[in-house]
């Protein structure tokens, strides 16, 4: 008695130790998880955010002259106005040592000596062409350059001359030119103008050695045939391929490509121009960065997109969607980021819009300023704009960091520029400065569905069928060698797994298709009939064979039939698919097949998930009290009534939970199906073709993504999915494994 009672006060402290502890460890696990969860919204966050514009700064501009172009530097520390007889005069944005803000820091004059300045027109962001009174233009380059001195860095102008300071003569005829427009690379440069005596013309140059370091070259002249006598927008895509003329409410599409000879290629109607009740117009137009697309706006205040899309006729030009871009005032001007896809509007009252195009989204509307601004452009970098209002010059910020992701472009079918019709894509990067991401959830979740389910569908019946013989009708002497042995499998790295699979199994699956079929077929059966020739043996001679092994009289069996199934393969490959079965399900099915498919990771990660659904179900099943068993069979059950009736049943929510573990195992397995697949987003449940999941692609393009850039923040919003889809599972699995256990716990 003294013994228990000096006892009783160490065990009681030892007691309350290990509860706090359990306790302590539990809340550390539900924080870490919430830690988890708030850290990934943090960084998902911002592609959600709205687009902001606040006005930073403004100045008075000192110019007398009216204002023809404006811009700034990327660094949005300078920047410029050109005015109407060709003068440039540069002013501070950003307070230095030698300067204010607003001052005027540099001014020259732009054109040539002998020519009369008619307009200036601008081209791009950093290109503006200086247009004479007699068909002679010059290209003009205001350009911005960085200078360093005592560890002090200093934005300069810098004006350079593509095509050198020498005007260029675009009509032979000396004509006034109305419209231009203008597009070059390094070999050649091309000018599409409507002469003011209503001729459009196209000149080419064709540079003797390279523009990037000569300007000499040899013009080409040539007058384009043309159904209208009056155009209002001329635009020629940067590639050199295309012109689009607008004459009034139609835009004429002209290919480019020959040097000497200009064809119509195709003719955009609008359906507005259709309306006569409403007397709708078109009233601008511009080309969207990549120059795949062409935006026209409208008098009623919409903007319409258009791309090239393969039809039934080939190749035709399609309104893709539409921008309500104000409410029914005219869009005066659009106005095309340089490197995205987003586009700014402005109206007769000076209401401006920004929107995204793939998105179809409508990011920010407002009015700038109260007074209309007469010019308006975007920074390079798109994180800011510039307008002039009389002679107030305003710089705005623009917060504008992710705008194409909406849970639309996300979740839906998105059309982009060329395809002929919406579809699920992830395509994140590209060799192409012109391309743009596609971040499409859908294919990288399908992937992890197909490749989880492929695994199940493998694993389950083996793993459950292996723990209700080893758990219920093996021996106990061989179920404590079968058991740790199969739980040893579980300590191999999957990245093994995935390199057999990929470089060793893939091929052997390709080489011997037919024999994997007939392997779903020759394997049951050697099954059947081994167990039917034991069935039949003599008792003598079941007597003399020790219990321990019987069961591996079944080794040599599924040897065999393995044998045979591969010995088959070439003959049938022979006489029914003639010679190939790849070729036969190519050309013959038109059923893709990749040699790393669903069917090689359905295999190999089967094989990983094996082991946690066999221990976690043997466990449950071995389990089941033996006063059950034994009542059961006492009763004069047999022992598969009493395994399907008493066992099963009692052990049914450790068997769910055995396998919503295998479930969630799969659904996160990143090295096989990152090694056995070809890594290819689509969506198909073909087990001959591959697919990306979300933990293989995050794997993959994570390393490669700029630190908070939007694919960046896709990929923490890929890795958000991912732990929903397991939390909801396991979620799942728990109340059910509950219920399961409330319902057979009187057993």
């Amino acid at each position: 008695m003294t013994i228990a009672l000096k006892s009783t006060g160490p065990r009681q402290l030892k007691n309350s130790l290990a509860k706090w502890l359990i306790t302590l460890g539990g809340i550390s696990v539900l924080f870490t998880l919430v830690l988890i969860f708030m850290y990934l919204l943090y960084v998902i966050k911002p592609i959600f955010v709205s687009a902001e514009i606040d006005k930073k700064q403004a100045f008075e501009i000192t110019t007398s002259e009216n204002v023809a172009s404006i811009g700034i530097d990327e660094l949005k520390e300078l920047s410029y106005v050109i005015t109407d007889d060709g003068q440039i005069d540069y002013y501070q944005l950003v307070e230095t040592n030698q300067h204010q803000v607003g001052e005027q820091v540099y001014s020259q004059s732009l054109l040539a000596e002998d020519i009369t300045l008619d307009q200036i027109i601008d081209i791009s962001i950093e290109e503006k062409l200086l247009v004479g009174e007699n068909g002679q233009v010059q290209l003009v380059s205001p350009k911005f350059m960085s200078q360093f001195a005592k560890d002090i860095r200093t934005i300069v102008p810098n004006i350079t001359y593509p095509l050198g300071e020498d005007p260029i003569t675009i009509d032979q005829e000396g004509q006034a030119l109305s419209l231009v427009s203008f597009a070059m690379n390094d070999e050649r440069a091309v000018f599409v103008a409507f002469t003011k005596d209503n001729r459009l013309i196209k000149t080419t140059l064709i540079a003797e050695d390279d523009f990037s370091y000569d300007a000499a070259h040899e013009a080409v002249y040539q007058e384009i045939d043309t159904q209208s006598s009056h155009f209002d927008d001329i635009l020629v895509t940067p590639d050199l391929a295309m012109v689009f003329a607008r004459s009034g409410d139609q835009v004429f599409v002209y290919d480019l490509s020959d040097d000497y000879d200009v064809e119509l290629k195709a003719t955009i109607i609008p359906q507005l121009s259709q309306n006569r009740t409403k007397s709708l117009h078109i009233t601008s137009m511009a080309l969207l960065s990549g120059s795949s697309s062409i935006l026209l706006g409208d008098s009623s205040g919409k903007v319409s997109q258009w791309f090239e899309v393969a039809g039934e006729e080939g190749r035709e030009f399609k309104q893709v969607r539409t921008f309500q871009a104000a409410d029914n005032q005219k869009i005066t001007a659009i106005y095309t980021e340089q490197f995205r896809k987003s586009f700014y509007t402005m109206t007769a009252t000076g209401e401006l819009g920004l929107f995204y195009t793939t998105s179809e989204a409508e990011l920010w509307r407002g009015q700038l300023n109260s007074i209309e601004p007469v010019h308006l452009s975007i920074s390079p970098r798109a994180d800011a704009l510039i307008s002039l209002s009389g002679k107030s010059f305003s710089i705005f910020t623009v917060e504008n960091e992710h705008p194409e992701v909406t849970w639309s472009a996300l979740w839906k079918e998105v059309w982009y520029e060329g395809y002929p019709e919406p579809e699920y894509i992830w395509q994140s990067t590209s060799g192409s400065d012109d391309f743009e991401a596609k971040f499409s959830l859908v294919p990288i979740s399908f992937g992890t569905i197909k490749a989880a389910s492929y695994a199940m569908l493998f694993a389950v019946p083996i793993a459950l069928t292996a723990a209700i013989y080893t758990a219920y009708f093996m021996t106990p002497s061989m179920r404590r060698k079968v058991k740790p042995t199969i739980e040893l499998m579980e300590a191999l790295p999957t990245v093994i797994l995935g390199f057999l699979a990929g470089l060793w199994l893939a091929p052997i699956i390709e080489k011997y298709l037919p024999a994997v079929a007939l392997l779903l077929l020759f394997l049951p059966l050697s099954v059947f009939l081994t167990a039917y020739l034991w069935f039949k043996l003599p008792k003598e001679i079941k007597i003399k064979l020790p219990e321990t092994l019987a069961p591996l009289l079944l080794i040599p069996a599924l040897l065999l039939a393995a044998y045979s199934a591969f010995s088959l393969s070439p003959v049938l490959e022979h006489y029914f698919f003639g010679g190939d079965v790849r070729q036969f399900i190519t050309n013959d099915l038109n059923i893709d097949f990749d040699q790393r498919n669903a069917l090689v990771v359905g295999i190999a990660m089967g094989f990983a998930v094996i082991p946690t659904i066999f221990s976690m179900a043997e466990d449950a099943i071995f389990s089941v009290p033996k006063h059950l068993t034994s009542g059961s069979l006492a009763l004069g059950a047999t022992q598969w009534q009493t395994l399907v009736k008493v066992v099963l049943l009692t052990a049914s929510p450790g068997i769910f939970s055995a396998v919503m573990m295998g479930l969630g195992r799969a659904v996160g397995e990143t090295m096989i199906v990152l090694m056995a697949t070809g890594n290819t987003p689509i969506l198909d449940w073909n087990f001959f073709e591959g697919m990306r999941t979300l933990a293989a692609n995050i794997a993959v393009e994570m390393p490669e993504s700029e630190v908070g850039s939007t694919h960046y923040r896709i990929l923490f919003l890929a890795a958000f999915v991912l732990f929903v889809f397991t939390f909801i599972f396991n979620t799942a699995a728990e109340f059910i494994r509950q219920r399961l256990r409330e319902k057979y716990s009187s057993l």
